[in-house]
């Protein structure tokens, strides 16, 4: 009767440790895995924290000969972006750091657009700061990351509606650069700087002309739900109607690249202006974003010294992007998009370098998105429309696409 009693005491006591085993599993997994921000670690000391993300974007692409032809052109079959993030604080909750790199070689600036003499390997360093919150509202950062320029490109490319950016930020964004950078934060508005090396991230060397960037942001009904603003779609479903306007200009002094921050190498310095003026609104699960980008140089046509009929040039112009959507309650959201980009007569009917030509184009693009766990996991189909217009020549090419994209990550 003894060992009996025993031995059903011994079980309780393991079925009892069991149990605590996994109430400890669970609580740990619910301290340490929280929603949109990885897996979060603390030192027992409080002197250090991380946060670990991953995700990646799986994607198979089509795109027509023409829009009456529809022989395949281009097959896209890859993973167009697997990156990794680390964050957080070091030694006092007010210096943090922010650590993401890519992997995938689109992802990586390893192509021939992207070939200078300051920039020719593999990128995989996307963003490296260190930061100090001195007050509330005012941040400092020096190192590597987005530039406060128009708000497609500082929207995380994980927090797309589409499978990818439009025309109007591929021609005109400001990408990443080195150097200090600030935000002040207020309820109703923010003010944004930078002044950075202007050639763009991972160089090996700068010259004496700096990037110089500014951006004011105006909220009139106040901050969105959780950085709302910069997520597209309206995941958030914002019970009040939420607005923000905003701005940001840039002069880059001696641009070695064609759009400053990337592109192949001018033969000639050039200074670049960038302007930007966007908005958003959100309400209920409905989102509109407008922006229009545009950009001027003093050279936007260098000649190489030794043969003046060899030329490069940076698209100088002006563009817009409207995109529109609405997230059912199913977390099934249908989006539109429509984006155009134009060029000055300076780059496609300059009577003294005829061999440039740059072309206008215009996007159109429907897309279904189903938010399996947010932007986190989701599954993304496109349909899109592509017109190429040759503005000397009166000549237009049109092309139709699909695009269906998965993307996973934590």
């Amino acid at each position: 009767m003894l060992a009996v009693c025993a031995i059903g005491n011994v079980c309780a006591q393991q079925q009892a440790e069991t149990i605590d085993k996994r109430k400890s599993s669970t609580e740990f997994f619910k301290k340490y895995m929280k929603n949109d921000r990885g897996i979060e670690f603390v030192q027992k000391d409080s002197l250090f924290s991380t946060q670990f993300q991953f995700r990646m974007q799986n994607r198979a692409a089509y795109q027509s000969t023409s829009e009456s032809d529809f022989t395949p052109e281009t097959f896209e079959f890859r993973t167009r972006r697997l990156r990794m993030k680390l964050k957080g604080f070091a030694y006092s909750p007010k210096l943090t750091y922010y650590v993401q790199l890519s992997f995938s070689r689109g992802d990586m600036d390893w192509d021939g657009t992207q070939n200078d003499s300051i920039n020719s390997s593999p990128n995989a360093v996307r963003d490296a700061t260190i930061s100090y919150q001195f007050t509330k509202a005012l941040k400092v950062s020096i190192g590597q990351t987005k530039l406060p320029g128009n708000r497609q490109r500082v929207v995380s490319s994980g927090d797309l509606q589409f499978a990818d950016r439009s025309i109007v930020n591929a021609t005109f964004t400001l990408d990443r650069d080195f150097g200090f950078h600030a935000s002040f934060d207020k309820p109703y508005y923010s003010l944004k700087g930078a002044i950075t090396s202007g050639e763009g991230r991972n160089t090996n060397r700068s010259d004496k002309g700096l990037s110089y960037t500014g951006r004011i942001e105006l909220l009139p009904f106040g901050r969105f739900t959780n950085n709302n603003d910069y997520i597209e779609g309206d995941l958030a479903r914002e019970p009040k109607p939420k607005l923000s306007l905003a701005g940001t200009y840039n002069f880059n002094s001696r641009a070695q690249r064609e759009a400053g921050q990337l592109g192949n190498d001018l033969y000639e310095f050039a200074d670049l202006q960038n302007l930007s003026v966007d908005m958003v609104f959100k309400f209920k699960g409905f989102a509109f974003y407008n922006e229009f980008c545009t950009r001027k140089s003093n050279k936007p046509i260098t000649v190489l010294s030794a043969d003046p009929t060899e030329t490069k040039s940076s698209y100088v112009g002006y563009g817009n992007l409207t995109q529109a959507s609405y997230l059912f309650k199913n977390n099934y959201e249908i989006a539109v998009r429509y984006a155009f980009i134009t060029p000055f007569s300076s780059i496609y009917n300059n009577p003294i370098f005829l061999n440039v030509n740059k072309k206008a184009q215009q996007h159109i693009h429907l897309g279904v998105t189903k938010y399996v766990y947010g932007h986190r996991v989701k599954l993304q189909g496109n349909l899109t429309y592509q017109s190429e217009q040759d503005l000397r020549n009166d000549k237009q090419a049109n092309q139709l696409g699909a695009i269906f994209q998965v993307e996973l990550g934590i």
